[in-house]
């Protein structure tokens, strides 16, 4: 039996990669703060086992492992919206508040849970093309997601045989930008697809599948998967 655990995998892009997971076979445990979440993707996905979590929490997080006993593929979804705008007028409190969200509760999950990890598990982390591309409004954010990704190739190299990989996604339709009214939404996407080689915004399901290639192909450690549309090629 394949026991995977999925922090923040209660929506979006986490629920996809926990129903991919679930649907090979997986025994998958989703964890996320938000109850009503949790709930709604367990109607959504039955099978998944939920657990309201703080990812920054890290003796709940303990908790939840020492229940686990043994993982095998642990991915770590976690995001926020903050931290984007120009240098200049960037709030450096509202970036620390972006690191508490996303890049401290990153290493605390991966902390937390390398002594659990069976001998040829796994970890997947989620960072953004903003890392390694030149997007004016982006310096904040990037060097968030570039924190998160810049995690992958040294413990892909110290955790060895455990592999550590990333998914680097661009634009993405998922809870993310429900910040903005609907409208507004649809027109943001329809500029940004059109000028995307793909001339499409991606689903939370096209990152799940690269997210689950990662997390299961055994010769696949050290690596960022970009799933951008081909932004990182016109940005």
């Amino acid at each position: 039996m394949i026991t995977a655990l999925v922090i923040g995998g209660s929506s979006g892009i986490g629920l996809a990669t926990a129903a991919r997971l679930h649907a090979a076979g997986d025994t998958v445990h989703i964890a996320g703060r938000d109850a009503a979440r949790l709930q709604a993707a367990v109607d959504e996905q039955p099978g998944l086992v939920p657990h309201r979590l703080d990812a920054a929490d890290a003796p709940a997080l303990v908790s939840l492992l020492n229940e686990l006993e043994t993982v095998d593929r642990l991915v770590v979804t976690l995001s926020g919206n903050t931290g984007a705008g120009t240098f200049v007028d960037l709030d450096i409190d509202v970036l620390r508040t972006a690191f508490e969200e996303k890049f401290w509760p990153t290493v605390t999950a991966v902390k937390s849970a390398v002594k659990h990890l069976s001998g040829h598990g796994s970890i997947t982390l989620v960072g953004a093309v903003t890392a390694r591309t030149g997007m004016p409004g982006t310096a904040g954010i990037g060097s968030l997601n570039a924190a998160v990704e810049g995690l992958v190739a040294p413990l892909a190299a110290e955790l060895a045989l455990i592999r550590v990989n990333a998914v680097s996604p661009g634009y993405v339709d998922t809870p993310w930008w429900n910040m903005l009214p609907d409208a507004d939404r649809r027109a943001l996407f329809d500029s940004v697809a059109a000028g995307l080689p793909t001339r499409r915004i991606a689903t939370a399901d096209d990152v799940a599948q690269a997210i689950v290639l990662l997390a299961t192909n055994p010769s696949m450690t050290g690596t960022i998967v970009e799933v951008d549309g081909g932004a990182h090629l016109t940005a």
